[in-house]
């Protein structure tokens, strides 16, 4: 999974108004929508005071982060794999 976005596709809605002519960009997934999505599962598994609030620091962690350096945890409610961190390759021709 992209430490940008979520390779999911995000549904658009078309304005009445159309779009202007040229604009051809696409609406892309935040970030931390996985542990948002995450922390709203926890709301409907049980006792909320109990299932909440671990989910919930995650998604804050990810949110106060920069891109690229969110919280590697699996999810807990989400059956999906968990992010990972893209390892930065020095140049050595130093």
């Amino acid at each position: 999974m992209s430490s940008e976005s979520s390779p999911r596709p995000v549904p658009r809605r078309e304005s009445p108004w159309g779009r202007p002519e040229g604009d051809d960009r696409q609406p892309k997934a935040h970030r931390c929508n996985d542990r948002a999505e995450d922390v709203i599962q926890a709301c409907f598994e049980g006792n909320p005071f109990k299932t909440v609030p671990g989910p919930f620091k995650l998604f804050w962690r990810c949110m106060r982060s920069k891109p690229g350096e969110e919280p590697t945890e699996p999810f807990t409610y989400l059956d999906l794999e968990p992010p990972r961190r893209e390892e930065i390759k020095l140049d050595e021709g130093f």
